[in-house]
């Protein structure tokens, strides 16, 4: 076969990665020596891969300073309403390549990097990604940061700079151990520590009530330490802002307690305020209720709202006071989006300041508050809400916990003079929780303290007010929305499949990257010959570039043309990794027992971390690892079949991964993944998706047509049914014969003979205490299984259904979603005015 271009070759031939002219290649070129010569002159006189790197990061970094200088003097001028997007996590990955994308800066550096006879590719690979996020929420925050400066929006995200995001994950003997992501440790060439901004953030203390007011005080300081990053919209020359606080002691922290000779154990324990923002809580979709996890919390909250009234009170326009002291326009030029409750403590926060500092009186500080604030909900698995005690609250923050009570009352007061005597709605509807221990329930706090609540796919929105908000909606309808979850197609096809994206620019043009919704314009084309033969290329050049990753990384060897089949998630016992696993047993089993038939050979990809206190998710890591270790060893199954467990799935690999991937498995229980958006990237990059009728799946199917997708299993009226009868793994494993073989296959042993009792835990929870009703599903998979290969024999056809996904995933953009929080949430227009750029007069 012939030998794939390089994507260095490739891109040259690829207008959207803008135009090498040779002005920008010299200029590229003379930066990069400048840059790297300072690197060295310090006292090394070779130049490492990463000199290198560092050199390349620092001259794109030059191009991107004087767009976000003057990106922020335009807001400064034009005081726009700002949108702020507090969140505990931005899952950004790398930067530098989307920088030079976003900028049009890409085959300018590829050609200037070529010519010093350096690989652009090989200098990306040595960035670390910034993994300060779990999975799909701090991946959205990221892709809706990309979005807002693309479309033109004065947006802020806020977050914790992390010194540790999610751990590295190694496989050793089948099982998952983890390591500290130390991603800053040879610094970070994107971020600015800002030092004139730091802030004082208190913890601890009394409350005391006087007649000028409420006190808060005898409270400990930690210093917040802004980091800021720049975004750069697409080619439009806007570049926001991303905050990140870092915690610092005070200098005089544990000084003043002169505990004689003390000094040293004082200095020691700046440690302590220091851990603040230490490390990022790797747990996706569960509340663990740690001390340290609300102080990050409050940590980020309280920081960002001074920087946010900092802003407002010292813009041109507004109030005509001298110093704003009138708060009364505030939520016309301030919007906050709190990313799940995570952040809700801004809704307190805000109160405090209001009416403790500025005096504001407590129902027009109410007032205030809910028309700045919006809530968007991410889960409905009660293992996820926030439910924190109070008497942590009562310790840590005194006066947030008298302002919650007093929301709260406020808030029973008006239930209960709209339904008297309904006491189980009042105890239904409050934000504390009665019980052995009382608890603030944080959702409830958001949804009162917001005038804005939404869920992220239709079913899921539909769900939050049918059932989780259920007595919420009945009091405010209005107040509940939905806004699919996207994804930006900057990253998520230009950056990551450049060949795609090309095929696609040669039949519709370059305008689909900013209106994803374009790509409607493949449909007529759906028989033409020559763009099916160019979709099917690009995805086997993909291919075969993935598999020589995984030769070269993780020694396998894969059979390029065998179907890709990829799960790739947190792993959760929700979204049902087991069910593949009972797919990949009946496949083995298939195989062995007629190993003349002709099968269609698949490699099976699984990949995602497990929260490392998850025993049933860990466990089910060396599940899918031992099932490999005998697959790819039995010498009758060949390389018809072979299981691949992908060690630490980040950003930086699902790049590499989607773009190869045939079939996309999205098949957690109906009613339980909020959206997803893994399923989104690899429809827009040319896999087909075998699903359940949940999450944007839903949507997805709408879109291309349900037939176009693998659309399997019980909907959420089948889940519910099933619970109503109660649901009994037994029946299936008696009447299904090859699930009964796969799940004794697990059970005794087979899969783990040095130690048989091994996945017991797996097996007694599938058969007596399975919430997510795996075996109720198996049969329809594997059928819907058998019609994914009958299919992927016909690659024609094959490739025909993968031009029609892409051509109607327009919808799953995130640039669609951002335009509907502006107009319905925040009450802002998006705008596709270009700045100019910092080398043309303003005007």
């Amino acid at each position: 076969m012939a030998k794939p271009l390089t994507d260095s070759e490739k891109r040259k031939q690829i207008s959207v990665r803008g135009i090498a002219g040779l002005g920008d290649v010299a200029e590229v070129r003379k930066s990069f020596n400048r840059h790297l010569h300072f690197t060295l002159v310090k006292d090394r006189n070779v130049a490492t891969p990463r000199d290198y790197f560092f050199a390349l990061a620092h001259t794109v970094r030059d191009h991107l300073v004087g767009r976000w200088i003057r990106t922020q003097q335009h807001y400064y001028e034009r005081d726009p309403k700002r949108i702020y997007y507090l969140s505990l996590e931005f899952y950004m990955g790398r930067t530098l390549q989307n920088t030079m994308v976003n900028l049009g800066l890409q085959n300018a550096c590829d050609e200037a990097i070529y010519q010093l006879g350096l690989d652009l590719e090989e200098l990306e690979e040595i960035e670390e990604d910034a993994g300060l996020g779990n999975g799909g929420l701090g991946r959205l925050a990221a892709c809706f940061l990309d979005s807002m400066a693309t479309l033109g929006l004065a947006a802020y995200g806020y977050g914790i700079r992390y010194e540790f995001g999610i751990f590295n994950q190694k496989i050793v003997n089948g099982w998952q151990v983890e390591e500290a992501d130390d991603w800053l440790r040879y610094g970070n060439p994107w971020e600015k520590a800002r030092p004139e901004y730091m802030l004082p953030v208190h913890f601890y203390g009394r409350v005391e009530h006087t007649p000028e007011g409420v006190r808060w005080l005898d409270t400990q300081v930690v210093l917040a330490m802004p980091y800021d990053t720049p975004v750069p919209g697409y080619r439009n020359n806007t570049v926001n802002t991303m905050r990140l606080w870092s915690a610092k002691a005070p200098n005089d922290f544990k000084l003043h307690d002169f505990n004689v000779g003390g000094y040293i154990e004082a200095v020691l324990d700046r440690n302590l305020a220091e851990n603040i923002s230490r490390v990022l809580y790797p747990n996706d979709n569960f509340f663990e209720g740690k001390e340290l996890r609300l102080k990050q919390e409050y940590f980020v909250v309280a920081a960002t709202l001074q920087d946010i009234i900092r802003r407002f009170k010292s813009s041109k326009f507004g109030c005509r006071d001298p110093v704003r002291t009138c708060f009364e326009t505030f939520s016309d030029k301030v919007a906050i989006q709190l990313n799940d409750t995570h952040p809700a403590l801004a809704i307190p926060e805000l109160m405090r300041i209001l009416v403790d500092v500025e005096k504001v009186d407590w129902d027009k500080a109410w007032e205030i508050t809910k028309k700045t604030c919006a809530y968007t909900n991410h889960t409905v698995l009660p293992e996820a809400l926030e439910r924190w005690p109070v008497s942590m609250f009562e310790k840590l923050l005194p006066r947030h916990l008298e302002i919650i009570y007093a929301i709260n009352q406020r808030h029973l007061d008006h239930v209960a003079s709209l339904f008297p005597g309904d006491v189980d709605r009042l105890r239904r509807m409050s934000v504390i929780e009665e019980g052995d221990c009382k608890r603030i329930n944080m959702a409830h706090l958001c949804v009162i303290g917001s005038h804005a609540v939404n869920g992220v796919a239709r079913i899921h929105s539909e769900i939050v007010k049918q059932s989780v908000f259920k007595d919420f909606y009945e009091l405010e309808p209005e107040k509940f929305q939905n806004k699919t979850n996207g994804i930006t197609p900057r990253r998520w096809l230009l950056l990551c499949n450049p060949g795609l994206a090309d095929t696609i620019v040669e039949k519709i043009g370059e305008g689909f990257l900013t209106d994803l919704s374009q790509l409607k314009k493949l449909l007529p084309l759906v028989n033409d010959e020559a763009l099916i033969r160019d979709v099917a290329k690009v995805k086997q050049e993909n291919k075969l570039k993935f598999s020589a990753f995984l030769e070269k990384e993780y020694k396998v060897k894969i059979n390029p043309s065998s179907m890709f089949d990829v799960h790739v998630k947190r792993i959760h016992e929700y979204k049902r990794q087991l069910l593949n696993c009972l797919h990949i047993i009946t496949l083995y089993n298939r195989i062995k027992k007629d190993p003349t038939k002709a099968f269609v050979p698949r490699t099976v990809m699984i990949g995602g971390k497990a929260a490392p206190g998850y025993h049933m998710a860990k466990m089910i890591i060396k599940l899918v690892t031992s099932i490999g270790n005998v697959v790819n060893h039995d010498p009758v199954v060949g390389d018809r079949l072979k299981v691949i467990f992908l060690e630490n799935y980040r950003v930086s690999l699902a790049e590499k991964v989607i773009p190869a991937a045939d079939l996309s498995q999205q098949i957690s229980t109906a009613g339980t993944e909020a959206s997803g958006t893994g399923n989104m990237k690899f429809m827009l990059n040319g896999a087909l998706t075998i699903g359940t009728m949940d999450g944007a799946n839903v949507e997805m199917a709408e879109e291309a047509g349900a037939e176009n997708l693998f659309i399997f299993g019980m909907r959420v009226e089948d889940v519910e049914a099933l619970d109503r009868k109660g649901y009994n793994a037994r029946e299936y494993y008696d009447r299904l014969p090859e699930l009964k073989q796969a799940v004794d296959q697990i059970s005794s042993g087979f899969f783990s003979p040095k130690d048989p009792d091994c996945f017991r835990d797996i097996v007694n929870m599938l058969l007596n205490h399975d919430r997510f009703k795996v075996f109720a599903d198996y049969e329809a998979y594997v059928a819907c299984q058998a019609q994914v290969d009958q299919l992927y024999r016909n690659p024609r056809e094959w490739t025909k259904k993968v031009i029609r996904n892409i051509a109607c995933s327009g919808k799953f953009s995130s640039d669609r979603t951002i335009t509907e929080y502006a107009r319905d949430i925040w009450g802002v227009e998006p705008s596709d005015l270009q700045i100019p750029p910092p080398n043309l007069p303003k005007d």
